[in-house]
């Protein structure tokens, strides 16, 4: 069996060194020379809350060669269109894409590779890319998971197959309902990835600011909302029923916000994805993240004022009109909600 992993950045990096260390023959594949000579020479090295440096095996696409029956996809979605390309030679009719991406990327992956090979993830811890070869882990490593799960929901051998690879990076649970933790994820970067970005700050910097903070509820709550509209069932993720943080007034908003200084405490170190594109001059994935929840409340009639407030001081961010700050904070008006 060949397995590639496809998007070594952040945590491709951690994957493809505990997967390595752990006896499991995978090539890392990524467009970033640089990157690659250095896992190459080098091997990927991991810092932060774990320490680590493990040979591996890394190529860039121009290298693809045969047939991989599986890859785990973490390209950012920004560059799906390229990527995805790319790899479609090198998968045969019994080849699976698990993505791992952020966001609701499935549709998108099978638009191109096909439904029928199309396998989806959520990672639930979180990384930042240091330099060539090298990745800071950013979570506590006993709150690193994922979730997998079959777009039909079904537990079939070749997700079994799959959930024994990544079981050897970290615990991994196989879900009937796709869509549901991919909404939870979603939500968990909506939140705190999405103000990280916005105010130039890690989640912990979020978390202990009180108006920060107030932003988060809301993008939580309007996030909850569209869900709800959508028919999903949300799914716990890492043991937690994030439903719980829906609010109807200002006393049963700031009953939650303990809640987000327990489930997100462990991940105080952690600097959005979205935040690290931002200081490369790079586009970011903000459409696929807060801009979803904007969308389908916007077409399904949800007002979303503070989601999409983060879309456009993000994207005046990517036009050279705004820097990352917590001076950005000014723009959000709150919504008034009642006393009780």
């Amino acid at each position: 069996m060949r397995v590639a992993l496809m998007g070594v950045g952040s945590l491709g990096t951690i994957i493809g060194a505990l997967a390595a260390k752990n006896g499991t023959d995978m090539v890392l594949i990524d467009a970033n020379k640089e990157h690659v000579k250095a896992l190459n020479e080098k091997g990927a090295t991991v810092v932060g809350t774990m320490e680590l440096n493990i040979p591996v095996r890394a190529i860039i696409p121009e290298e693809m060669t045969g047939i991989y029956d599986i890859v785990f996809y973490l390209v950012k979605q920004t560059h799906n269109e390229v990527a995805l390309k790319q790899l479609l030679p090198y998968l045969g009719k019994d080849s699976v894409v698990c993505t791992l991406q952020n966001g609701v990327p499935e549709d998108a992956v099978a638009e191109i590779v096909g439904r029928e090979r199309t396998i989806g993830g959520t990672v639930g811890w979180g990384a930042t890319w240091m330099e060539p070869g090298v990745s800071t882990l950013t979570s506590e490593v006993d709150k690193m998971t994922f979730d997998l799960g079959e777009l039909d929901g079904s537990n079939t051998a070749r997700i079994k197959q799959i959930k024994g690879i990544l079981d050897k990076v970290c615990p991994t649970e196989i879900v009937d309902n796709l869509p549901g933790i991919r909404w939870t994820k979603l939500l968990v970067n909506a939140t705190f990835s999405g103000m990280s970005a916005v105010l130039g700050c890690t989640f912990g910097d979020v978390m202990d600011n009180l108006k920060s903070l107030t932003c988060v509820a809301h993008i939580a709550n309007e996030t909850i909302a569209v869900v709800n509209e959508l028919g999903i069932k949300m799914e716990p993720i890492q043991g937690h029923d994030l439903q719980i943080l829906a609010f109807k007034n200002k006393k049963e908003m700031e009953s939650k916000f303990p809640i987000y200084k327990m489930v997100w405490g462990p991940h105080r170190r952690l600097k959005a994805s979205m935040l690290q594109d931002l200081e490369k001059g790079q586009r970011c994935e903000i459409d696929a993240i807060n801009g979803v929840v904007s969308k389908w409340g916007k077409e399904r009639y949800i007002p979303t004022p503070i989601n999409s407030m983060v879309v456009e001081i993000i994207k005046g961010i990517e036009e050279g009109k705004y820097k990352p700050g917590f001076s950005n904070l000014d723009m959000f008006e709150l919504p008034e909600v009642p006393e009780e």
